[in-house]
């Protein structure tokens, strides 16, 4: 260990680390290098330690978060701030001096008897503008296992790095422990889980939780870090997938960005057949020599399991079926080994082991709510070098260049299925910033209430919102032709609540939009931007999907719909009044021009 240790020259590494050891007061202690078998002792210690337990599959295995630990804690995710510093009612934040007070208490010990891992990862390609270094410190082998599919290895980096090295800082601790199914250990004191995130220096504290969203530091928690530091320096981190569209021919490939919130569209989307995938979730971009560029900031997938069948998903099917490295997540598991998840192939089984335990058709939980056999929000973590589709830019140091940026969300009445922007001012304020999404009966008991969340990603912004729409607006100035922004929606229903479009329409609004990129197709201007002409379409349709595509259906897909969209954006001039405290002005004069173009149909 010490010997590692020592090849790292970086003060402030060391600081930090003799902190952290001192203060959860670990019985052992792994240092993770980029080595094989380093990497194996992890994945050993996974089983070891019952938090990973061996599937039917080759390379597969399960994991079983608690019962009441399956998801993010947003009530309990803070930002630590002085008290002279708002960001608005949208985030949630407390004192930073209380906070790390609190959990520092939290800490103190809170490894005894567990092995403490300290890993080291690259977010971004490495030897890359885009690389951020950053060191995680975790009990768990479950989540140092995870990371390592998720992230480039980074201890070599740190090494090179020398003295001077800025990196992020991420203590994790599972606290205590408790047996759930399959004798698979589990967070006992969920009660005391926190989430803290310490903006000053770039540290993010997590404890008493095992869910990879509180968890696997590098991912949303490091990317609230990264939005923070992104806005010093001028550039983006979004919560966005990166793919590539494969123009005619298939020659030629565009790569667009995309943000959709959860249950939109966006792992679909970005796994699309005939298409390529560079990143599903979030992307860095910069500007570079006039053009922005973006990477994938992950190197793997931590995907929703639920619903994925062979039909619809035979990319991700192929994956979670053949001998591979995989982590399956609160899924039930079958007396011969294999995992059955909610909507899978073939025939439910009658009895398993799942996150609740010895599972069986109809049990319910003790408030009296049904235990489905997998849990809605259960997960797969892969690398994307197993998928098919991956895109061979995926490491690139230098990025990909973006010709589009997709905004997508549920939308049952209003937006057309794809639209450009007219420019990349109104692209920013109509599409990100006005991105809304319905909910899901299955999701809240409540169907059609429109959740705002500007480029999707309310939940992660470490800045006000005002500021993060600044941002995006700025991000522009320079270039002489920036990427083209649109909207799309798979999600707009007719008068008897019927869906206007197949899931599979949408392969043709992506190639739309990659001819519209190189300006090979018209479109015709409306009230809230640029839409298809039929003629396009029902070409498209027919050479991608073998498809006729009828007028009557184009008619009823594209026709403004005024009323809606009047209504639409007095809501959202609402909502930037009454609860963004920043908002700039240009969004109320973008949104009013909007409504008087309305009005003058």
């Amino acid at each position: 260990m010490d010997q590692k240790l020592a090849r790292i020259k970086n003060p402030v590494f060391h600081e930090f680390l003799n902190k952290y050891v001192d203060l959860c007061n670990p019985a052992k202690i792994f240092v993770c290098t980029d080595s094989p078998e380093d990497i194996q002792y992890i994945r050993n210690s996974a089983i070891k330690n019952k938090e990973e337990a061996r599937l039917a599959v080759e390379g597969h295995t399960v994991h079983f978060d608690g019962y009441y630990d399956q998801a993010r804690d947003k009530k309990m995710t803070k930002y630590l701030l002085t008290k002279d510093v708002n960001l608005g009612p949208e985030i949630n934040a407390m004192d930073r001096e209380e906070g790390i007070k609190e959990i520092h208490s939290i800490l103190k010990n809170i490894m005894a008897g567990h092995e403490l891992y300290i890993n080291f990862f690259c977010l971004g390609p490495k030897n890359s503008i885009f690389s951020i270094f950053c060191v995680q410190l975790t009990d768990s082998s479950y989540v140092a296992h995870s990371e390592d599919l998720l992230y480039r290895r980074g201890y070599e980096e740190f090494v090179r790095a020398g003295k001077n090295g800025r990196f992020f800082k991420l203590v994790h601790s599972e606290g205590a422990l408790v047996e759930a199914g399959m004798g698979l250990q589990v967070s006992k004191n969920v009660d005391k889980r926190r989430v803290y995130i310490n903006l000053r220096d770039e540290t993010i504290y997590s404890a008493n939780t095992q869910y990879g969203g509180n968890t696997i530091g590098l991912k949303k928690l490091s990317m609230r870090l990264a939005i923070n530091r992104a806005s010093k320096e001028g550039w983006l981190t979004e919560h966005m997938f990166v793919m590539g569209v494969h123009g005619p021919g298939k020659e030629r490939v565009s790569y667009f960005t995309g943000a959709f919130p959860s249950m939109c569209g966006k792992t679909s989307t970005a796994m699309v057949e005939g298409e390529t995938i560079v990143g599903d979730d979030i992307a860095y971009l910069r500007k570079i020599d006039g053009k922005i560029r973006a990477v994938n900031v992950e190197k793997g997938m931590f995907g929703i399991i639920d619903g994925i069948n062979a039909a619809d998903d035979h990319l991700q099917w192929k994956a979670l079926q053949n001998p591979c490295e995989v982590i399956i997540s609160n899924v039930l598991v079958t007396e011969a080994g294999e995992a059955y998840w909610n909507g899978k192939d073939g025939k439910c089984p009658t009895k398993g082991i799942n996150y609740s335990g010895d599972w069986f058709q109809g049990k319910k939980d003790k408030d009296g709510n049904p235990i489905t056999p997998s849990h809605k929000n259960a997960r797969f973590t892969v690398a994307l070098k197993t998928m098919d589709n991956v895109d061979p830019k995926l490491d690139d140091p230098e990025g990909v260049e973006v010709k589009g940026i997709i905004y997508g969300g549920r939308d049952s009445d209003t937006w057309v299925p794809v639209e450009e922007a007219l420019d990349w001012v109104h692209g920013i304020i109509t599409k990100g910033a006005s991105l809304e999404s319905e909910t899901t009966a299955a999701i809240l008991g409540k169907e059609g209430v429109r959740v705002f969340n500007p480029m999707s990603n309310l939940d992660f912004l470490s800045i006000s919102i005002g500021r993060y729409i600044e941002d995006n607006l700025n991000f522009a100035a320079g270039l002489d032709t920036p990427p083209r922004i649109f909207s799309v929606n798979y999600f707009l229903k007719d008068k008897d609540g019927e869906f206007l479009n197949h899931k599979n329409d949408k392969r043709i609004w992506l190639k739309w939009m990659e001819l519209r990129v190189h300006g090979e197709v018209d479109a015709i201007k409306t009230p809230t931007g640029f839409i298809p002409k039929y003629q396009d379409l029902k070409k498209l349709f027919k050479e991608t999907l073998n498809k006729d595509y009828l007028e009557e259906d184009y008619a009823k897909q594209f026709a403004v719909r005024v009323p809606e969209n009047l209504a639409k954006v007095d809501r959202l001039i609402k909502i930037y009044k009454e609860r963004v405290i920043d908002t700039p002005q240009i969004v109320f004069k973008t949104l009013g021009k909007v409504r008087q173009n309305l009005l003058n149909v």
